[in-house]
């Protein structure tokens, strides 16, 4: 490309004043040669800022090649940290279970393409078969239980927040004490089958999706009240020992409590845009 560049130009100084000289045999010859002169030059000129365009998309694919390269190298390095921690869910002391729920948290936040997945682990998790025996003074497993549910909560989304991210819980079968969701947003919450211990809240909270807790039992506190809750709502089998609010709460679906038992209900104000078929324990 040089040397054709180089010979381009040398043409189009003798043509351009070669053809200036024939018309105007008259005119100075300096102003050919000058005329001549630029018109070469405008070639070389072109052919630098082709050169100098070349060598900027030359410079943008190293980069850019080199972006993917760092990408895939994290992405590895995250893979690796996920299976690790993953794995270390297993490990039979708790601290070491406490530090890969951690791991795996911080993961779901630096890498946001993570945190479905490491939501669905940690509720995985909860829904394990536990039971509070008295072998177990110092509640250990309960500790680790609650660090799971403290790091599910950091990871959903606030409520005031505009357009977040929507995730979905599966608690089915969990055991849940002081359960905390309040002042959250997520999709779908299935805690069917599930077991509330003392006190639970999902209050102040927007769930832009479906809310189940079929054929639960509760006997301590159950604080679903000022809540938004946007698709169905089914109580059904529900089994209520304990004081449940559900004051203001907005239910935008389908709502069922079929053969459910309340012993205690606050549920003023709530608001039903489908008419749902109300226990006695919420119509007194």
């Amino acid at each position: 490309m040089l040397l054709s560049t180089i010979f381009a130009s040398i043409g189009a100084f003798v043509l351009v004043g070669g053809v200036l000289l024939l018309l105007d045999p008259g005119a100075p010859k300096h102003e050919a040669i000058k005329t001549g002169g630029l018109a070469g030059g405008a070639i070389v000129a072109l052919y630098a800022l082709w050169l100098n365009d070349r060598r900027r998309k030359v410079e943008e694919a190293r980069q850019e090649l080199e972006s993917q390269r760092i990408e895939h190298d994290r992405s590895r390095v995250a893979d690796e940290r996920f299976a690790r921690a993953v794995e270390l869910l297993g490990h039979e002391t708790a601290q070491v279970r406490v530090g890969a729920m951690h791991a795996l948290a911080g993961l779901a936040k630096s890498r946001v393409e993570y945190t479905q997945t490491v939501l669905d682990i940690l509720c995985a998790y909860l829904r394990q078969p536990y039971k509070k025996t008295r072998n177990d003074p110092e509640e250990i497993e309960l500790e680790v239980r609650l660090t799971s549910q403290r790091l599910i909560e950091d990871l959903l989304p606030r409520l005031e927040e505009k357009n977040p991210p929507i995730y979905d819980l599966n608690l089915t079968k969990a055991h849940l004490e002081f359960m905390d969701l309040s002042y959250r947003q997520l999709g779908d919450l299935y805690m069917r089958v599930a077991h509330f211990e003392d006190s639970n809240s999902f209050h102040h909270m927007k769930i832009h999706g479906h809310f189940y807790v079929t054929e639960a039992t509760m006997n301590g506190r159950f604080h679903v009240h000022h809540t938004e809750i946007v698709g169905r709502a089914w109580f059904s089998r529900f089994k209520a020992q304990g004081l449940a609010i559900f004051t203001d709460t907005k239910f935008g679906g389908e709502t069922k409590f079929a053969n459910s038992e309340w012993a205690d209900v606050k549920s003023d104000g709530c608001t039903f845009a489908v008419q749902p078929d109300l226990p006695e324990a919420w119509r007194n």
